[in-house]
């Protein structure tokens, strides 16, 4: 089966997540798993920021103009719903593909019910598969590469090759956000607890370019050569990061925000305290998603609350004056959320990653036909 064809099809949308968890999975299921992978974009141009210096072990495709060879197993990334000729070309093929629908990661109870359901196609002789990742031995399981955890992270080495000094004694920040982000309040807490608590650590916060930087460009205005300053905070906004530097960035810093589902999950297997923004959703159907991964996740009280009005769950803005002097004026306070953290991501770690989980998986589903 090492010879085993996948196909990915990934429409790549404004934030460049989807495109992001597909080239994780193709490069997985090829380097570790041996596999022959293409990977088919709409728009194959944004893989060059995310992987500006990936191989050829990957083999990347526009999206098909004409009836396309059919591989052994179809993976249509979050619902993209395949090309027309790549559904004709699958109902001539003479052994029918193991055809998934790869969903979005989520921890609410029903995704567990569902992951692995078959759904027949309404007027092809075809079926298509449910798989859902997640958080659970009985779910898809989550991205992890068998070397995540063996990789050298310095933080002054990290820092230094963006022409940033380490300041040791600061805490790192990453502020990785959707646009719509609570800034405006984020910034008022920190600002107040400077004021209130004028021994507090300093924090040096990382902002990549994008969203996060024009949330703070609407508050604060354009920044200097060295960033903006809010009280103790000193906020440096950060060229666009490859994927393998990114988790770098994730790894060093201290406390990280994420957002959506890849640096959701990146944060995760960085073993540091982290806020998650979901993406936002209509009737804000995100804060469930918030819910029920809370649920499982079991956070500090002050950092539950700090997430829930984050994504706009609750408008208490007590919940970021009251933990950032908690966080940065108790020693005890980052060790016993990063111990959390750590615990956390070994709990994920002991389970099975949501490659292996996917290729028996397809197994399973090709023995049975």
């Amino acid at each position: 089966m090492s010879s085993q064809h996948w196909d990915i099809f990934c429409r790549v949308v404004d934030n460049f997540g989807d495109l992001g968890v597909c080239w994780r999975l193709a490069r997985q299921l090829t380097v570790e798993h041996g596999k022959r992978v293409r990977l088919w974009l709409d728009n194959p141009a944004p893989l060059s920021l995310i992987a500006p210096q990936r191989d050829e072990t990957v083999e990347i495709r526009p999206w098909p103009t004409k009836m396309p060879e059919v591989a052994d197993i179809v993976i249509e990334a979050f619902a993209c719903e395949l090309p027309q000729l790549y559904l004709k070309a699958m109902t001539f093929a003479k052994i029918a593909p193991c055809w998934l629908n790869l969903e979005y990661l989520s921890a609410e109870d029903w995704i567990e019910g569902c992951h692995g359901l078959a759904s027949p196609h309404p007027h092809l002789p075809l079926v298509k598969y449910f798989f859902f990742p997640g958080f659970t031995p009985t779910s898809g399981g989550l991205l992890r590469e068998t070397d995540i955890f063996m990789r050298q992270h310095s933080r002054a080495g990290f820092l230094a090759a963006l022409g940033i000094a380490d300041q040791p004694d600061a805490l790192l920040l990453s502020l990785f956000c959707y646009e719509n982000a609570p800034i405006a309040a984020l910034l008022a807490a920190w600002e107040k607890a400077s004021s209130l608590r004028p021994i507090l650590c300093p924090i040096l916060c990382l902002v990549p370019p994008g969203q996060p930087c024009n949330a703070l460009y609407a508050h604060l205005g354009k920044p200097s050569a060295r960033g903006w300053q809010v009280g103790n905070v000193h906020l440096l906004p950060i060229p666009f990061l490859s994927q393998e530097a990114y988790d770098t960035l994730l790894f060093v810093s201290d406390f990280n925000f994420a957002r959506g589902e890849d640096s959701f999950v990146r944060a995760q297997w960085a073993g540091k305290p982290f806020v998650w923004q979901a993406y936002p959703q209509a009737e804000n159907a995100q804060h469930a998603k918030l819910a029920a991964f809370a649920e499982q996740y079991r956070p500090h009280p002050l950092l539950l609350n700090f997430w829930r009005f984050w994504n706009g769950a609750e408008y208490d803005e007590d919940a970021l004056r009251n933990f950032w002097p908690w966080l940065c004026g108790n020693h005890a306070a980052l060790d016993d959320l990063t111990i959390h953290a750590q615990d956390w991501c070994a709990y994920l770690s002991s389970q099975e990653d949501m490659a292996t989980r996917l290729i028996r998986f397809c197994s399973e589903k090709q023995r049975r036909n």
